[in-house]
């Protein structure tokens, strides 16, 4: 993906050639986010959990770290929109990890907690996790000065004030 053209095969058995993104797409900083997420995916899926995806770690994350929060407020936290949140809450609630009841000043708010079971598995995640961020994030063909965690945050945070602004200069 993004390297050079590769050979592949047609059904008739005559080589295909992959052809390679043309150079302005690779200039595209959204082609690159969208190849490294992608990426992450492929990754996620082989060496940490083919099941639990990666939002729904983040919101078991964050419910530990704010235990009784509603799920509301917990969406911003995680990058996830209200209406997906919500969604993402009921089946962690479905599979046993996490619990949901209503606030009792406010019906409408889900307060959320972990279950026994949804501590277990955010631990056994997240053993996984971060092996998976220690084989991302080191290796010699990164500047070791550089916190590419931090920078993608970073970079994260600004194209999220940009997504917002009325029109661009």
């Amino acid at each position: 993906m993004g390297e050079s053209a590769r050979m592949g095969r047609r059904g008739d058995d005559t080589p295909a050639v992959t052809p390679a993104p043309p150079s302005d797409l690779l200039a595209a900083p959204g082609y690159g986010a969208r190849r490294l997420y992608q990426a992450y995916l492929a990754a996620w899926n082989r060496h940490v959990d083919p099941v639990l995806t990666g939002p729904q770690f983040a919101v078991l994350s964050a419910v530990r770290a704010y235990p009784g929060s509603d799920q509301s407020s917990l969406a911003g936290a995680v990058a996830l929109d209200t209406s997906t949140m919500a969604d993402l809450c009921r089946r962690l609630e479905r599979r046993g990890l996490i619990r949901r009841v209503e606030s009792p000043r406010d019906a409408r708010r889900k307060l959320l907690s972990l279950t026994d079971e949804g501590k277990s598995v955010l631990s056994q995640v997240n053993r996984r996790a971060r092996r998976l961020d220690k084989a991302l994030l080191d290796g010699d063909d990164i500047d070791g000065d550089i916190d590419m965690a931090a920078l993608l945050n970073a970079l994260g945070a600004r194209w999220e004030r940009i997504a917002e602004v009325d029109k661009l200069r």
